[in-house]
Formats: C-alpha cells, sequence, structure tokens
C-alpha cells in the first residue's frame, strides 16, 4: 500500500508524500516502452500486501480476487513498522484482514502465508517466513517457460528474502512493485517514500539483483488514481458482505499523515493501479529506465502513466458482480 501514503506535513517518518527532490543525476538508458505479452494464458500470481496499513490494499485485493485473468496462487501479507500507528506485530494485522477478505468472499481455498514482521538487516541475511518460502515453492512448481507474477503492496521484505534464501528462482519471477518516486523525463529517484522505508534494504536488493524482471508502478504515477466516497457509496453502499467491509475500511480508517479532506471525500488507490495494469496492460504506459545511480546499473520497467477513468471504470465493472 502506497501511502500510508501521500505526506501532506512535515514529519519523521518515511512516507511517500515527501517531496524531497533527489538532486543526483542518473544516466537515462531510453524512452523505450515495453509492449504487454500477447498471451492467453492465465497470469500465475501471488500479492505482498501490507494490507492492515492503510485501505487501497483492500480494494486492491478485492479486484484481485476471482479475476479470470489470474491464477491467484496466494496472497502473502507484509510488515510495515514504520507506521506511528504500527503494533508489535504488523504483519499479523495485515494477515487477519486478507483471512477476513477471503472469508467474505468465500475464497479460503486461496492460501494466505504469513510474511516476516522484520525487515531485513542485512543483503546476505533472508528475513526468512512462511511467505518467503512460499514464493520459493511456486517458483519452482512453474514449467520451464512460465513465469510466477508477484505484486509486492507494500514493503519488499517477502519477496527479497526469497531471493537471498534461493537465487535459483530470479529467472521465474516477474515483480511489480508499488514504490517510491520518480521523473521519468531527469530518471531520478526518491526512495524516501513509505513503502521502501519499511524495508530499504529489501528494496535495493531487487534493484540491484541482476536478471530479476522488476517493475515499478512509482507513486508518482500512481496517486492519479483517485476513488471519491461518493462513488464508493454509489457502488458498495447498502451491500452486504465484502462491500460492507470496503465501506467500513474507509470510514473507521484514520489517514495519520495529514488534516486535509477531514471528511475523507477522497482516497488515493495507490495499490489497485499495478491490479488493474496486470489485467489491463493497454491501460498503462510501462518503458526502461537505468536503476539509480547508486545501485547495480541495469534496466527495469517504470510505469510512467495510467489510464485513470478505464481503470476506476473496469474496477466498478468488476465489484457489480458483488450480490446485493
Amino acid at each position: 500500500m502506497i501511502f500510508k501514503k501521500k505526506l501532506y506535513s512535515l514529519s519523521l517518518y518515511f512516507t511517500k508524500g515527501m517531496y524531497i527532490l533527489c538532486v543526483f543525476k542518473v544516466i537515462f538508458f531510453g524512452n523505450n516502452t515495453i509492449k504487454a505479452q500477447n498471451n492467453n494464458s492465465k497470469i500465475n500470481l501471488i500479492i505482498d500486501a501490507d494490507t492492515a496499513n492503510e485501505v487501497d490494499d483492500l480494494y486492491a485485493i478485492v479486484r484481485a480476487v476471482n479475476e479470470p485473468k489470474f491464477n491467484l496462487l496466494g496472497i502473502t501479507s507484509a510488515q510495515f513498522h514504520t507506521s506511528p500507528l504500527a503494533t508489535d506485530n504488523t504483519v499479523l494485522e495485515s494477515q487477519r484482514i486478507n483471512q477476513d477478505i477471503l472469508s467474505l468472499m468465500k475464497r479460503q481455498d486461496i492460501p494466505l502465508p504469513i510474511g516476516s514482521n522484520i525487515p531485513i538487516i542485512d543483503v546476505s541475511v533472508p528475513s526468512s517466513s512462511a511467505a518467503s518460502r512460499f514464493i520459493i515453492e511456486k517458483a519452482h512448481q512453474l514449467t520451464k517457460n512460465e513465469k510466477l507474477y508477484i505484486t509486492i503492496l507494500g514493503s519488499c521484505t517477502n519477496v527479497a528474502s526469497a531471493i537471498v534464501e534461493d537465487p535459483t528462482i530470479i529467472p521465474k519471477l516477474s515483480v511489480h512493485y508499488i514504490g517510491f518516486w520518480h521523473n521519468p523525463k531527469k530518471n531520478t529517484y526518491n526512495k524516501i517514500e513509505f513503502n521502501t522505508g519499511n524495508d530499504p534494504i529489501a528494496t535495493n536488493i531487487l534493484l540491484d539483483t541482476q536478471g530479476l524482471d522488476f517493475n515499478v508502478m512509482t507513486a508518482t504515477t500512481s496517486q492519479h488514481l483517485v476513488f471519491n466516497k461518493v462513488e464508493v457509496d454509489r457502488y458498495l453502499k447498502d451491500k452486504k458482505g465484502i462491500a460492507t467491509y470496503l465501506v467500513n475500511r474507509w470510514e473507521t480508517y484514520e489517514r495519520w499523515w495529514t488534516k486535509e479532506d477531514p471528511e475523507k471525500t477522497s482516497w488515493i488507490m495507490w495499490d489497485l493501479a499495478i491490479i488493474e495494469a496486470l489485467v489491463h496492460p493497454e491501460l498503462a504506459t510501462r518503458k526502461t529506465f537505468l536503476t539509480p545511480k547508486e545501485n547495480k546499473q541495469r534496466t527495469i520497467g517504470i510505469y510512467t502513466n495510467v489510464d485513470v477513468e478505464k481503470m476506476k471504470a473496469h474496477f466498478w465493472k468488476h465489484l457489480k458482480k458483488i450480490e446485493k
């Protein structure tokens, strides 16, 4: 979840909303758009989410569950220890909400391996968990020509740990991360952002890993996917089950990073952007860039634009299937 996420006032916490300009220069690799693969097979997907940290993770997960284009192998829980609202066990908070979502959607068949509650403290030492081991297991179960897609909606702890534990899975992965800020014109990066700040070592492991298919839906791009409470109420209010759960989460979660919009009339759906981009790649532009200058120089994919209105339309069309 990304903001956790956009900071509107000064804070000592690492948040996505700190608009701090990176002054270093990075060599721009190119303006090459990555074309979506024309593949009718289902996407083998694991969602890694710090679900309890905010609101948008819930909407992203609900969107992904029952999506015909996904073979949803599991949802892993992630820690978010830097939040001022954090308990001693944030990963367990995320785990419980993941369980609630799948119970309400009657999809208890989807595995929910719990992730690490602590970030990585050394590049050579994984923060091992059931989640990291699950990622390794599923990667090895794929056939030679298959890829395991992982969407990281929070900290990179679980995925980076899996790679450190078993580097042989690297060619099998296609990682899609919600994180940091990026200026595509200058190819400059700002890592002072919530998801990255919850495990900066893990983020750098993914940036530095040669051969890893690593793609980033940046805060710069996903911040434009904004939902209004009016439309949420129009589609979800007075429905039961997961619809009520989503509305209640919006209404009861207190945004600690801003005093603006006290009525919570709108919310940035950062994490939903990456889910919709995977379902409808034609609604997102992804280009290749060199990694930040402090990282090993290699190319990664960065989403530079999304079609907000069409993404929203597809989301609500999908959720209309929820029974009243």
